[in-house]
């Protein structure tokens, strides 16, 4: 059994330095560390080199001038020698017993592709609607499941993912370049991977943390997010060999009354408490997002429209 763990980095320094301090400590360490450097300086390579002489394990370090973020996936595929790959984003760290917790899942599960949890850290914030903003980046940037680990009918994302390339038969490349600045990378992947039939595992203890830096954390920021996910199912339905257009006329129809229905009930959820409200919203902005699907109405997260 090999394992790789796969840290995709763009610009985080810090991020980076704490994610892979992270694995230092885990119960079971992987036999490969790669980071992949999608910034076109080359920035992450010092951060890397300056940690890896610390290192209990083997860390290769990755340049992917091409910015996007399925290409720097795609570039940590190519380096990695693990049949498991374990992927931990630049702004999430790992408890110790993280990387344990996956793969004993996997086992139990007899699961091609495990998931684990996210808890999203929410930088500090003050003013009237903080409570409400931080409501939103929990739901927002946080992953919840079971409390056990147990078979999922449907896949996650991909920041705490586990994959056994022995039990899958991957796309080449394994993410689609269309999704390099919008992100929806791990959804198309998943998604073909379930139409093929793969099973997808849910891991209880396999715990990260994701730290929200400011920027994410704007309320723009996180509109324009829930807007991107909702966009998610009915593009998917769109971007198939032979586009699904029933799926994608469902996914609309679902979109409009999201948006109708949470759209009215956001400000009186405002009275019931903060969750309620941030809820609302969030439902309204990826029903908008169901609805305008569109490749011209996508928000730019990654690669060129952040080199």
């Amino acid at each position: 059994m090999s394992v790789t763990v796969l840290v995709p980095t763009f610009r985080r320094p810090d991020g980076l330095a704490r994610a892979l301090r992270s694995l230092f400590t885990q119960t079971v360490r992987p036999d490969q560390i790669v980071v992949v450097d999608n910034a076109p300086e080359g920035g992450a390579r010092s951060v890397t080199e300056a940690l890896a002489s610390a290192s209990p394990v083997v860390i290769d370090y990755v340049h992917e001038p091409r910015a996007g973020v399925a290409n720097a996936r795609n570039a940590g595929f190519e380096a990695a020698r693990g049949r498991f790959i374990v992927q931990l984003d630049d702004d999430e760290s790992a408890a110790p017993h993280w990387l344990e917790s996956l793969l004993i899942a996997r086992d139990r599960l007899n699961a091609a592709v495990v998931f684990g949890p996210v808890r999203a850290q929410a930088p500090s914030s003050t003013g009237s609607h903080a409570s409400v903003r931080n409501a939103y980046i929990s739901r927002l940037y946080s992953r919840t499941g079971p409390d056990v680990d147990q078979v999922l009918t449907r896949p996650r994302g991909c920041g705490n993912s586990l994959i056994d390339r022995r039990e899958v038969s991957l796309p080449e490349p394994p993410f689609d370049p269309v999704a390099n600045e919008t992100g929806g990378e791990d959804d198309i992947l998943f998604a073909a991977l379930s139409r093929d039939g793969a099973r997808f595992g849910w891991a209880a203890g396999a715990e990260v943390i994701e730290h929200v830096e400011p920027r994410r954390a704007n309320w723009r920021h996180l509109l324009l997010r829930s807007f991107a996910y909702g966009q998610g199912p009915s593009q998917n339905c769109f971007r198939r060999a032979q586009p699904d257009w029933a799926g994608l006329a469902a996914w609309m129809g679902i979109g409009a009354a999201q948006l109708v229905v949470h759209g009215l009930c956001a400000l009186p959820a405002r009275l019931i408490s903060a969750r309620a409200c941030a809820a609302c919203l969030d439902r309204t902005a990826k029903g908008a997002g169901k609805l305008v699907w569109m490749e011209r109405f996508e928000p730019r997260f990654y690669g060129a429209s952040h080199a």
